[in-house]
């Protein structure tokens, strides 16, 4: 875990960073990270997170 980050707020800061390509991805790399899962559920919020996965990966 870095910078007491929430999981939702890591969650966001992997999405933007290009190196998770998938919602499954992002669950996966804060399961490796210690983070709690739970709370990454939701139309909403992995609507939110495809879009930044979209925008920050090259193809």
């Amino acid at each position: 875990m870095t910078k007491n980050l929430t999981s939702i707020e890591r969650a966001f800061e992997l999405a933007r960073s290009g190196k998770c390509r998938s919602f499954s991805e992002i669950k996966a790399a804060l399961k490796a990270e210690g983070y709690d899962t739970a709370t990454i559920t939701g139309g909403t919020l992995s609507k939110q997170l495809r879009q930044l996965i979209a925008a920050n990966t090259k193809s």
